[in-house]
């Protein structure tokens, strides 16, 4: 899946890894490959901008760590980032309920009269 494919939804992905606990970038992008079963494989290009935004946008903070003797950015979700995300659930369920009414495999409802 290309990143182009993501656009708008790449923010709530990025807060739902966070929700289980602080990451580095690249852990980031790991758990974005496996959850997504290797769909979403996405370029360091596409994720630290938005990290970043997310940052600026107060939903994301970060510390530098040493791991494996190597300085990386660690980050983690906040409380106003926690809230961010209930409200991307929220507007996902109401989202994919909607077009799930155009798109689902079932009987389209009757229109009204």
């Amino acid at each position: 899946m290309k990143a182009q494919s993501l656009h708008g939804h790449l923010d709530a992905l990025l807060l739902a890894v966070l929700e289980q606990g602080a990451l580095h970038g690249y852990a980031i992008i790991e758990a974005l490959r496996t959850r997504s079963g290797g769909s979403l494989d996405l370029p360091t290009g596409t994720i630290y901008p938005a990290l970043r935004r997310l940052e600026r946008a107060g939903y994301v903070e970060s510390a530098w760590s040493t791991v494996g003797g190597r300085e990386r950015r660690t980050y983690q979700l906040t409380e106003a980032g926690r809230q961010a995300l209930a409200g991307e659930r929220a507007g996902w369920r109401e989202f994919s309920a909607t077009v799930g009414r155009f798109l689902g495999t079932g009987e389209a409802p009757a229109s009204p009269a």
